[in-house]
């Protein structure tokens, strides 16, 4: 008896300034990649504006065109759900009384997502922010909708992470750490940040056990995309981290073990 035939769904291409096609018509998940929507287009700000208020992401590998994706369910931190487990609030209290961790945003955002780019995953071959990538989030940072999360430990950037902000939403792209839990101290002080300014979601675009483990969940597509229609149009916060933002966190529920 043959084998079934399977079928793969056409892939929208996209010239740039096209609109994106409807999140509902991404690849499903018996589809050989869940999530991807379509192909093509440009990195220029305005579509990069255009697919996060739509909760589309651009994710691609060298050789590869553009990439836009919208998986579902969509990985999500509930701010103020985050695991703040027991051993990582003893480090931080502790570089926090001894003056030797300072979080800074913003600062220098190239050497951030440059040392995204050159950080090992387990899970990936190499890397998918290419050269292309890293200048259209250095644009989308010059005109104010990307930001770097730094963590300076002992005078030095430590680890960091970079995210995009949109209104009252805050989209987390990659994290990098030089030494033993950097950039979890880093997230730590972006979560803090963002319950000090009333933004109760971080997209975290794809599921991982290491994004479970600090708290994050899964969200259905619809209930994203309706989160997002309510939150995007908000003023977006200021982006400066100031010390007392850590009592939101610190003096939160208690750490688990």
């Amino acid at each position: 008896m043959s084998s079934t035939p399977t079928f793969t769904p056409e892939l929208p291409w996209l010239e740039p300034g096209d609109p994106f096609p409807a999140v509902e018509r991404a690849w499903g998940a018996t589809d050989p990649a869940p999530g991807l929507l379509a192909a093509g287009g440009a990195l220029d700000v305005d579509t990069l504006l255009r697919a996060y208020s739509e909760g589309i992401f651009p994710w691609y590998s060298a050789g590869q065109p553009i990439l836009w994706w919208s998986t579902d369910p969509r990985m999500v931190l509930r701010t103020h759900q985050f695991r703040l487990h027991r051993s990582l609030r003893k480090t931080l209290i502790k570089l926090l009384l001894d003056q030797r961790l300072v979080i800074r945003f913003d600062h220098d955002f190239e050497r951030v997502i440059r040392a995204c780019a050159h950080t090992p995953r387990k899970d990936q071959a190499g890397t998918w922010i290419l050269q292309p990538m890293i200048q259209a989030y250095l644009q989308l940072h010059s005109a104010g909708h990307a930001h770097s999360v730094e963590a300076w430990i002992d005078g030095e950037l430590s680890g960091g992470l970079y995210c995009v902000n949109l209104g009252a939403m805050v989209f987390g792209e990659s994290m990098f750490s030089r030494r033993s839990n950097a950039s979890k101290l880093a997230m730590c002080g972006l979560v803090a940040f963002c319950l000090a300014t009333e933004i109760p979601l971080i997209d975290c675009q794809q599921e991982t056990s290491h994004l479970a483990s600090l708290g994050a969940t899964l969200m259905p597509r619809t209930d994203f995309s309706q989160h997002l229609r309510k939150t995007t149009s908000h003023r977006a916060p200021v982006w400066r981290f100031e010390p007392v933002y850590w009592n939101h966190l610190i003096t939160g529920p208690d750490a688990t073990a």
